[in-house]
């Protein structure tokens, strides 16, 4: 089984191909990844955190340690690469069943249904 990228969406950003951050170095968005199954129907949320490393450096503290997960570090803002990149991360991932790509795609951004049981 394999994923696509259906789009990417920020609910802080109206249009991600048109944005223009104010500083093109210090500048952070949350985004939403939609993928889905290849051949499939439905659709799930998985949730980054783009920012650059100045960004990261004026909103911590210099005793802060950062775990990377669900971040992803650029030194500009370029839709285009940053689209072509995770579309390229997340269509390569393959897996048994949706849970098993839910689980690697989990790995790039925060699955909204991480950690989730009944």
């Amino acid at each position: 089984m394999k994923a696509k990228l259906k789009y990417i969406h920020s609910p802080d950003i109206l249009d991600l191909s048109e944005f223009i951050p104010e500083k093109q170095n210090n500048f952070s968005i949350l985004l939403q990844l939609i993928v889905a199954p290849l051949n499939g129907e439905g659709e799930e949320s998985f949730d980054i955190v783009l920012c650059t490393p100045q960004w990261l450096i004026e909103n911590h503290q210099i005793s802060d340690i950062i775990i990377g997960r669900h971040y992803l570090i650029v030194f500009e803002y370029n839709y285009s690469r940053i689209y072509n990149k995770l579309k390229e991360l997340i269509e390569n991932i393959d897996g048994e069943n949706w849970d098993d790509i839910g689980m690697k795609v989990g790995r790039i951004g925060k699955w909204e249904f991480e950690d989730y049981q009944e």
